[in-house]
């Protein structure tokens, strides 16, 4: 049974702009993402617990379940281990990315961008607690608000603001997401801003 809206049990997490944030769901627990500004793609990754971060989403295993080329209302994300770990309750947006890595820390090198931060850098930060090691630890992730299935018929950035995802945790986990960073060729809005994680719903 999840908790009514104002609960006690709910609370706001703003997540800065250009980092990431780490939380734990038990199951039956439900939380979700919101894009406060508009255009703000969130890289999400998610972990059982209890199994040393072996057991983990999996982009790979959630394309072989769907209907489409993102989770419809109803539909789960999956795990490695071929179970379903996040199914999705609600949806605003209905457009997001499960092809695309997570900006990393090398690719801003070779762009010349030394130090820039990256949401596989920011999950590795954030997940350090959890017994993560690098940045090459990070899992593919569910991209949030990302529009590179549809590019050609919408806009990149396809979330308005307010815009948000729920998902109804189906095992103990833990979760990571990260505000994405990435500045360049008009991506994000080509202006990175705060997103929030309701957790407690």
């Amino acid at each position: 049974m999840t908790a009514p809206l104002g609960s006690p049990s709910m609370k706001t997490h703003i997540i800065p702009a250009a980092h990431g944030f780490a939380f734990e769901v038990k199951k039956g627990e439900r939380f979700r993402v919101v894009d406060l500004y508009g255009e703000q793609v969130v890289d999400f990754a998610a972990w059982v617990k209890g199994t040393d971060l072996v057991e983990k989403l999996s982009m790979a295993y959630t394309r072989y379940h769907l209907s489409g080329i993102t989770p419809a209302i109803g539909e789960c994300l999956w795990t490695n281990k071929d179970e379903p770990l996040l199914e999705l309750i609600d949806d605003t947006c209905h457009v997001h990315d499960m092809t695309f890595m997570s900006c990393f820390p090398e690719m801003y090198t070779k762009k010349g961008l030394k130090n820039h931060r990256s949401c596989a850098g920011n999950m590795a930060e954030v997940m350090r607690p959890y017994g993560m090691q690098s940045h090459l630890d990070v899992t593919d992730p569910f991209n949030i608000f990302q529009n590179t299935p549809n590019y050609s018929l919408k806009r990149l950035g396809s979330s308005k603001p307010g815009d948000y995802v729920t998902f109804q945790a189906l095992k103990d986990c833990i979760c990571a997401a990260s505000c994405c960073p990435y500045d360049q060729d008009g991506f994000n809005g080509g202006l990175i801003t705060d997103v929030a994680v309701v957790t407690g719903l």
